[in-house]
């Protein structure tokens, strides 16, 4: 064998080796001079079916990649294309598709007769196409599910910055804003205001048409306030029927800029005062609306948001369907008011409150009970009489701790009072709460003090006033029969101050009326007094109610009283509320 022949044995070792198959195209006939059987073989064709021209060869190409294969071959035949790779598929025997490349150079043959040839190589590419096609599909998806969570963030986003009912900014948003622009405002210079927006009988419609109505109404009242604002400025629901309205870019001068504020506040106000209609129904509701500007001091956006809420409250004070500006005034109300109630619950912590006794007696000086009250011994600023606190108490909640307290004290001493004959008959008179009369275990409280005690039911008074016996109305005088069912007394106190307790009055199992102090005061000298307190004593009368006028302080009141039958005082006249231990003496002594 002739080096030539070792030659070619070597190359194809190597080419089978490699899993290569080799080709060559004549160029100057347009010749196969060499076909790529293995490849075809490879495929499950016989030697045959793989024989043939260049033609025939092409109708095994996949017609995808047809073309490219097509102008490849057109173009190494022509000799423009001194080399060349391309990858395609080829139609097995059974009719699926495998990925092959062909790797091709032209080569110069013969250098006398100038002969070329285009020799190349054909080898087996599927494994890795696959690989790559599953890589494709793979990204494909990963950008897919990318893009997916990127509108689920989105949509996160929004929900989070929104509110889903009226699609306005909500408070985390505003929040926001407004942080922004606070930060950003000695650099800028602009200045700003809120606007604290609030329904002013929003509940009337919820309870009367039903939340589905509520929940349209606030829809249309958010496309009312979009029309009276600029495009810059932010509208937020920031919970229930309150909204609030961001204005930036006010004018630097701050009588200026509150007068923008204002005429902002007055298309609002005109524009949520026309009516709300419905299918059925036409519903007007005003709004209420605090204005808080900002201003040189460190403001954060809660102060801001809090001064106009606290002036928003005094525009319902002052009447509803109106606006009002943030005092700071005000601020040192609230925050008095604040100081206040942490030292009220250090109070009860520390049991700082004591019970002060004022003499009650009948038409002929006798005594025949008393009144019960409340007094805050407070470590700092002394006695604090119950005006000062016992308001606070209820808006707060805390009379629920502070109420049962009372009870159990005027109980305690009730007891006491029945070992001593002196005492005995005495009638003690406690004030009750609407929020604790109203605590769905306040009956059974009653009982287990009367039982742990162990008193007479009738030495216990419960005075109520008439504006708590206008909440609940049905309730309350449930409560009230159960309690009197046991022997508890009750009188109406303050009579005559309300405004339409006459109509119940009847349904009451009262025993007593209190003309109010008011009416007392100049009841010498003022005769719509003396008519308004004949009357109260003539409707007890017909009611069979024993009527007590407290407030007396003069022998000219009571005698007046007392002609027009009212035989029973309370007041400095008689006594003063002091504590039990001097209460106790000067009653012994007859004073």
């Amino acid at each position: 064998m002739d080096e030539q022949e070792i030659n070619k044995k070597r190359l194809e070792l190597a080419l089978e080796a490699a899993g290569l198959d080799l080709w060559e195209n004549d160029l100057a006939s347009g010749i196969v001079t060499r076909r790529a059987v293995k490849t075809f073989i490879e495929l499950g064709y016989s030697e045959e079916e793989a024989s043939g021209n260049v033609d025939d060869m092409f109708s095994f190409v996949h017609p995808d990649d047809a073309a490219l294969v097509k102008s490849l071959i057109d173009e190494h035949f022509s000799g423009n294309a001194p080399q060349y790779r391309c990858e395609f598929r080829l139609r097995a025997k059974d009719g699926s598709w495998i990925w092959y490349a062909n790797y091709g150079k032209l080569m110069q043959r013969d250098g006398d007769t100038g002969n070329q040839t285009f020799i190349g190589v054909t080898f087996n590419i599927h494994d890795r196409k696959c690989k790559e096609e599953e890589l494709v599909l793979i990204n494909r998806k990963l950008i897919e599910q990318n893009e997916l969570l990127d509108q689920m963030n989105a949509t996160l986003h929004s929900l989070s910055s929104s509110d889903p009912l009226t699609l306005l900014p909500n408070r985390r948003l505003l929040m926001d804003r407004l942080t922004h622009a606070l930060a950003t405002r000695m650099r800028s210079g602009r200045t700003g205001a809120l606007l604290f927006v609030d329904l002013d009988n929003f509940k009337a419609i919820n309870d009367t048409l039903g939340h589905d109505k509520g929940d349209i109404l606030l829809q249309q009242v958010a496309r009312r306030l979009e029309f009276c604002v600029r495009e810059g400025d932010t509208i937020a629901r920031i919970g229930g029927d309150e909204f609030v309205v961001f204005l930036e870019d006010l004018s630097e001068d701050m009588l200026e800029a509150a007068a923008q504020a204002e005429a902002v506040g007055a298309k609002i106000l005109t524009a949520l005062n026309q009516p709300h209609r419905f299918p059925s129904h036409e519903f007007f509701c005003s709004s209420s609306i605090g204005a808080a500007l900002f201003n040189d001091d460190a403001q954060t956006a809660e102060e801001l948001l809090k001064q106009a809420d606290i002036a928003m409250y005094q525009a319902k004070k002052a009447g509803r369907n109106t606006l009002r500006f943030f005092d700071p005034h005000m601020q040192q109300a609230i925050d008095t008011r604040a100081a206040l109630e942490t030292q009220l619950h250090k109070a009860i912590e520390l049991d700082q409150f004591l019970l002060f006794y004022q003499i009650k007696v009948d038409g002929l000086g006798r005594p025949s009970g008393a009144e019960a009250l409340i007094r805050w011994q407070h470590p700092e600023r002394g006695l604090i009489l119950p005006e000062e606190f016992i308001p606070l108490a209820e808006e707060t909640g805390l009379i629920r701790e502070i109420g049962p307290w009372v009870l159990e004290t005027a109980c305690r001493q009730i007891n006491a009072w029945q070992n001593d004959e002196l005492t005995r008959n005495l009638v003690l008179s406690v004030n009750v709460s609407a929020k604790q009369f109203q605590q769905t275990d306040f009956v059974q409280q009653l009982k287990d003090l009367l039982q742990r005690y162990s008193i007479n039911p009738r030495l216990l008074r419960l005075e109520l006033t008439e504006s708590m016996l206008l909440e609940n109305v049905g309730d309350t005088i449930a409560i009230m029969n159960a309690l009197n069912a046991i022997g508890i007394r009750f009188s109406l106190d303050d009579f005559g101050m309300g405004y339409s307790s006459l109509q119940y009055l009847k349904q009451l199992p009262l025993d007593q009326l209190k003309i109010d102090r008011e009416f007392v005061r100049d009841l010498a000298e003022d005769k719509s007094d003396k008519a308004i307190v004949s009357t109260i004593i003539a409707m007890a009368m017909s009611l069979d109610l024993e009527v007590v006028a407290e407030g007396v302080e003069t022998d000219e009141q009571r005698d007046i009283l007392n002609t027009r039958g009212c035989f029973s005082f309370q007041g400095f006249l008689f006594g003063k509320p002091v504590p039990i231990e001097l209460f106790e003496i000067l009653l012994r002594q007859g004073q």
